[in-house]
């Protein structure tokens, strides 16, 4: 059929009027979420359960579950135990993401501390050590700004005392209050290992500051540690309460690539206008 010369301009017009409709609603919908997901994962100096150090399993992993934040606990750096090897480098070639490394710990003659890596811009890194209590281990909090969308996000990790005695857990615990209080107008996602169960001090403790990811969104137990058979929980990603972050959902990979299994938690961020 054959429509007036008149007719057809009015069609084509209304038809580049729709498109564009159609196409702006879209890219409202693609800024107003940003979805991402985080990973913590205490990587046993790149040892898994065959004794053998190998990061490139541990990257494999990251990348299968497709994590744009990672926190890394005891991560080494120029060590013997591991041959010199430079982690936060070979992990930042491995992956393709940006790292932060922060050194707590020297042992055998490098460093030993957490990582996070991230394929987000990094704008600012700070790092802290914590109070020791009586350990000979000294802890500490990591943290890097970054930026998703127009957001801007604190990323914090730590590995807190191992010890069945609770005070520096407690004492390190009160650290971290201080820091979220100062980070108060900007989202925070808290990673790490804190040797520490559901229900203990320490986790109610860390409850009174932050909501615990897997306890909102996650189902079942959460075990991650040993890797083998699991039957403990004690690595988790904390956020802000009633913030803007949301979790969707929540999952602990199986792997033989460390003496711990990762905590893997899928957000949406609203972002834009």
């Amino acid at each position: 059929m054959t429509y007036p010369m008149n007719l057809r301009k009015h069609i084509f017009h209304t038809a580049l009027i729709f498109c564009g409709f159609f196409v702006l609603l879209t890219n409202l919908q693609a800024e107003s979420t940003n979805t991402f997901r985080v990973m913590t994962y205490n990587i046993h100096h790149g040892e898994g359960l065959d004794k053998q150090v190998d990061l490139q399993r541990i990257a494999d992993l990251i990348k299968q579950e497709k994590a744009d934040i990672v926190a890394l606990q005891e991560v080494d750096r120029n060590t013997e135990r591991t041959g010199k090897r430079d982690f936060p480098a070979e992990f930042t070639r491995l992956t393709g993401m940006s790292c932060v490394f922060s050194n707590n710990w020297p042992v055998q003659g490098g460093e030993y501390g957490t990582a996070i890596l991230t394929r987000f811009p990094i704008t600012k890194r700070e790092h802290s050590l914590l109070k020791m209590v009586g350990s000979k281990e000294q802890r500490g909090l990591l943290q890097a700004h970054v930026k998703m969308g127009d957001r801007e996000v604190v990323v914090m990790n730590t590995h807190v005392d191992h010890r069945k005695t609770d005070e520096e857990r407690l004492e390190s615990i009160m650290e971290f209050a201080t820091v979220i209080k100062k980070k108060a107008e900007l989202p925070v996602i808290f990673c790490g290992d804190f040797n520490d169960v559901p229900g203990s001090p320490t986790y109610e403790q860390m409850s009174a500051l932050l909501d615990d990811s897997w306890k909102l969104i996650g189902e079942g137990e959460g075990w991650t540690i040993p890797a083998e058979k699991p039957r403990r929980r004690i690595d988790y990603i904390w956020i802000s309460k009633k913030g803007p972050i949301i979790p969707l959902r929540a999952w602990v990979p199986a792997s033989e690539a460390s003496d711990h299994r990762p905590l893997v938690v899928e957000f949406q961020l609203p972002t834009g206008k």
